[in-house]
């Protein structure tokens, strides 16, 4: 049976516990706390484990429920156990407050996966989740053919709830940490549009899409930022656009750009009717989701198969992912960019235009072409 004592040497001021262990070994072991009776119920529960070890009844639900019992007759709260699944959906529930219900989606989506990925080993202690887990399902996902990008966007999401799951001390060690990402080159490879090209987009494009090529052409912006656009970034001469780009704010450094608008792009806005505030500029195209079969990239595909333009396969299409073109929306940036290096603008001037932080970054985008064209971006050629 259990006992308690005190320290004969009058070390510590706490009660020790006196029991027989799963191995049958008597063990001393301090309760770390001075009061008699909480140390007496300490002792009789470990010579209870002790003795059920012994018998071959010792199971992990048992030992969790002993431990959070003193946990809570020690401290007077709750002892948390959670698993990768009840801590994974929990922190999704703890973040909908703060997230938009289409990053919320996005959240759900890579934890089911993730957690269809672990299998039983979902439900075991957060705690067992280690760092191949993480690599086994990168490479997973690497392997059904997703891009990069994608990729590294649900390795992204999972390290939230992995390091706060850490800052909490429900684990003792992060497994996201040393768990690197998947290299992304494709952008170099990356063609530009002609203008007779984005001429026959133009053509072939519905109303919105018409002013958003435009918009990508002209401006530079990504695929995002031009559908999310909002009158509120033009000003009342329609000369220039104010705003900060959503990648930008995704890394809180909230830098505005600032960006002369083309006399047609201009034209193509003046015969809009203007809305007030953060009305969108495209309304058919705002709130719509980037990725997807009926999202803008495929809508935008459309266009170009209507267009008759196809560019290089980058990638063929493997398993779950998409095959991946030369040419998308975001070649529009691209040429943009070309453009501007073409007709003599200085590398600053671009990359404040742009929007990159580095001049590598910005040589990423810029192509040569036989003829340079001879003017700065407010005579770049009408489309």
């Amino acid at each position: 049976m259990s006992t308690i004592l005190k320290d004969s040497r009058g070390r510590s001021p706490y009660w020790y516990a006196a029991f027989t262990d799963a191995s049958g070994r008597r063990l001393k072991r301090s309760t770390k706390t001075t009061d008699p009776e909480l140390a007496k119920q300490t002792a009789a529960e470990w010579e209870a484990l002790g003795k059920a070890g012994r018998a071959g009844r010792l199971f992990e639900t048992q030992c969790r429920k002993v431990i959070a019992d003193l946990y809570e007759k020690a401290t007077g709260g709750s002892l948390a156990f959670h698993t990768a699944r009840s801590w994974l959906t929990g922190w999704i529930e703890e973040k909908k407050v703060g997230i938009s219900p289409r990053t919320k989606l996005k959240y759900e989506q890579i934890v089911r996966e993730f957690i269809s990925h672990l299998k039983e080993k979902a439900d075991a202690p957060l705690n067992a989740i280690v760092d191949g887990d993480l690599i086994s399902f990168r490479n997973t996902l690497a392997r059904a053919g997703h891009s990069a990008s994608t990729v590294n966007g649900a390795m992204k999401i999972l390290r939230s709830p992995f390091h706060l799951a850490h800052r909490k001390g429900y684990i003792s060690a992060d497994p996201c940490v040393g768990v690197g990402l998947v290299d992304d080159d494709v952008d170099v490879e990356k063609d530009v549009f002609t203008p007779e090209q984005i001429g026959k987009l133009i053509t072939r494009a519905p109303d919105d899409w018409k002013g958003a090529i435009l918009c990508g052409y002209y401006t530079g912006l990504r695929l995002k930022d031009v559908s999310e656009l909002k009158w509120e970034a033009v000003d009342p001469a329609v000369s220039k656009l104010e705003l900060v780009p959503q990648k930008t704010r995704r890394k809180k450094k909230n830098r505005k750009i600032v960006l002369p608008i083309h006399p047609q792009f201009a034209a193509w806005l003046k015969k809009q009717t203007r809305g007030i505030g953060k009305a969108p500029v495209f309304p058919s195209l705002a709130g719509k989701s980037g990725g997807g079969k009926s999202g803008l990239s495929m809508m935008f595909k459309r266009i170009m198969d209507r267009a008759g333009i196809q560019g290089r396969i980058l990638r063929e299409r493997n398993g779950e992912g998409r095959s991946q073109s030369s040419l998308s929306f975001h070649s529009l940036r691209h040429s943009f960019n070309s453009a501007l290096a073409n007709a003599d603008v200085p590398q600053e001037i671009r990359m404040q235009l742009t929007g990159h932080a580095t001049v590598e970054m910005n040589r990423l985008y810029t192509h040569g072409e036989v003829e340079r064209l001879q003017k700065a971006i407010a005579k770049l050629p009408r489309i």
